[in-house]
């Protein structure tokens, strides 16, 4: 840990004077040299000072990083594009700890042709560094790879046997097996020459490059002059042939214009990570997915989140596979020199832009979704996996001090809509994973003090862990019950579930964490006093910098960014998030049912529908008479009551 005196005041800082305002690549380094972190800047002078600023300031992140680094140096270069390029060189070479980090998700098959050899053939997968090797995908199953190369071998028959067999058979002159049986069509088959061979690899590439169209109109003529001049069975051929494209676009849905060659980048993040979905759309067609996680180290904002996915994925991308349009969710700073740097690249315009409406704007949508997904599921792998949960329990008992590692940890969070439908929720985690059959909601009196509901949750649910054993009650105490429709235990409406002997509500929590910070973690730790339990540890989350908080302390406790602990943590507080958002939905729609049934002629079936129909409570608020009677069975007479009513 620094001292005092260390983090206000960092002797390297330069003088303002000694930093240029040109643009330029800087470095931060530690006390033995090793690069720390390397960043670009427009100006110079101007991007440094923002380090240089009082530390208590700073993103705690981006504290730690200033305070081990033990010098910062500089390099001036004649234009951004060039500060472009030098960065994404150094970044490659000296793999600074504080740069975000990539993780491909390698777990997906692709399809590789190996250009690099003397007669290139078609395989499939995972190792993406195949010498001189053109990728095509990563699909989402290994047969459909399969499949796709069955269909394009019967249009353009390429090699698809073993190293070994090609030279065995080439060394003979007898064609390899896959060869003999129509399953080969390289040089080894003896039917086509290597410079024939080359030239059909060429067509394959082309095509699944996207140059469908030129392909399927060729086949088409020749297949009609065959039919012209009465060759049916080559005519038949052409027709095979066309069938087999038909059926590889088929897999792959048109989704944009048929001349479209894009990349979609999907963004998802939060403090500590990032998931990237990136859509690789030729001819209109998605033609692949890339999977990326991405671990962050200091703070970053979502634009500068977007020039490093750039600058990584087209880093050392070959001309043909930067295409004419790049679509991202929020420019970055430099965008007219990333364009600038993929035009020089491509050798051809390239344009970066945000997709703000039509097809484009939808496929982004669906993008930036997979990638929110990716993210979950991100996280939940790393809570689940065994070995992860054992060394989150082991590092949150060290970081906290606790006298055993805690096995059941319940966490809590406050949800509210202006002072009103106030909830709270209790998700439970046992051996580090969530048991979803123990989850709790509790209804809190209309108040706008998260502090103080949080005290009446915990008041009334520490006051259960002093009930006798033998009681036998249901799993509800004043107003908790369960909501969370994913549970086993729920029943149909979600609201309770059945009694038991000795109820898990009963049992006492080794560790009780509440989303916020000082004072959630005051107001709780004020529960436990006055209940008497004192002996339950407890922290606090607070969402801005990850920090976390004990009860009485000044300063927080820093976790550090690769911790178990740390994501074990967010999963908790994300979980109680979830489900208290979830639970006050619901009682929203529960209040909205109860104003609409007091509209005459308006039954639960039609108060069903319409909130089906509308989607949620604000747009069936937000609705004009017009728009309610689209609903099949409300006229316009029934239509303006509800619309009277809601307005009220």
């Amino acid at each position: 840990m620094p001292t005092r005196e260390r983090l206000s005041h960092l002797s390297y800082r330069p003088a303002p004077g000694e930093i240029p305002t040109n643009p330029g690549v800087y470095r931060f380094r530690d006390a033995e040299g090793r690069v720390l972190y390397v960043g670009k800047a427009k100006n110079l002078r101007a991007r440094l000072s923002n380090y240089f600023a009082p530390l208590h300031s700073l993103h705690e992140r981006t504290r730690r990083m200033v305070t081990t680094a033990a010098s910062v140096e500089w390099t001036v270069v004649a234009s951004d594009v060039d500060s472009l390029q030098l960065e994404y060189m150094w970044i490659k070479e000296f793999d600074p700890p504080f740069n975000v980090k990539y993780r491909d998700d390698k777990s997906y098959p692709f399809m590789a042709i190996t250009l690099g050899d003397e007669a290139p053939r078609v395989i499939v997968t995972r190792n993406p560094k195949i010498r001189g090797a053109k990728y095509f995908g990563p699909y989402p199953k290994v047969w459909a790879v399969h499949d796709t190369i069955d269909l394009m071998i019967k249009v353009f028959p390429i090699r698809t046997c073993s190293d070994s067999s090609y030279k065995k058979a080439m060394q003979s002159g007898r064609p390899c097996f896959p060869g003999q049986i129509g399953r080969c069509g390289g040089p080894c088959s003896m039917k086509v020459t290597i410079e024939e061979h080359r030239a059909v690899v060429d067509d394959f590439v082309a095509f699944m490059a996207g140059g469908d169209q030129r392909f399927a109109k060729a086949l088409t003529a020749r297949m009609q002059e065959a039919s012209a001049a009465m060759d049916y069975e080559a005519a038949a051929r052409y027709r095979d042939k066309l069938q087999a494209i038909d059926a590889v676009l088929g897999r792959s849905a048109l989704v944009l214009a048929s001349d479209t060659d894009a990349d979609l980048f999907g963004i998802a993040e939060d403090e500590l990570a990032a998931t990237v979905q990136h859509f690789v759309v030729r001819g209109g067609r998605v033609r692949g997915v890339r999977a990326t996680t991405i671990e962050k180290e200091i703070d970053i904002s979502g634009a500068d989140l977007v020039d490093q996915v750039l600058q990584r994925t087209y880093g050392d991308a070959a001309a043909s596979d930067i295409p004419r349009q790049v679509l991202v969710p929020e420019l970055p700073d430099d965008a007219e020199q990333l364009e600038a740097w993929l035009r020089e690249r491509r050798g051809r315009p390239v344009s970066l832009q945000v997709a703000q409406r039509g097809r484009k704007a939808d496929l982004l949508k669906t993008a930036t979704l997979n990638a929110q997904q990716a993210l979950m599921l991100h996280k939940t792998r790393r809570t689940s996996d065994y070995v992860a949960r054992s060394q989150a329990l082991t590092d949150l008992q060290e970081a906290l001090g606790l006298t055993e590692a805690p096995l059941r940890i319940e966490c809590y969070d406050v949800s509210h809509l202006a002072g009103t439908n106030v909830v709270a929720s209790m998700v439970v985690f046992e051996d580090g994973l969530p048991r979803k059959d123990q989850y709790r909601s509790f209804g809190v009196a209309e108040t706008t003090d998260d502090t103080d509901s949080l005290y009446q949750v915990l008041t009334r649910r520490l006051a259960y862990l002093d009930r006798p054993d033998e009681e036998d009650e249901p799993e509800t105490i004043h107003g908790a019950i369960v909501a969370d429709p994913e549970s086993d235990a729920a029943t149909a409406d979600g609201d309770v579930v059945t009694t038991r002997k000795r109820p898990r509500f009963a049992y006492r929590p080794q560790l009780l964490v509440v989303d916020g910070g000082q004072p959630q973690v005051a107001a709780a730790a004020r529960a436990l006093a006055d209940a008497g339990h004192e002996e339950i540890a407890l922290c606090g989350i607070a969402k801005r910098l990850e920090e976390v908080w004990l009860p009485g302390e000044e300063y927080p406790v820093i976790l550090p960014r690769t911790s178990e602990a740390l994501y074990l943590l967010q999963r908790l507080r994300d979980e109680a998030h979830r489900f208290a958002i979830t639970h006050q939905r619901k009682k929203r729609k529960r209040d909205i049912s109860s104003v609409l049934a007091e509209v005459p002629g308006l039954g639960d079936a039609r108060i069903k529908a319409l909130l089906r129909h509308f989607g949620s409570v604000t747009a069936l608020k937000n609705a004009a008479p017009e728009e309610i009677t689209a609903l099949p069975g409300i006229g316009p007479k029934l239509a303006e009551s509800i619309h009277e009513r809601l307005s009220r």
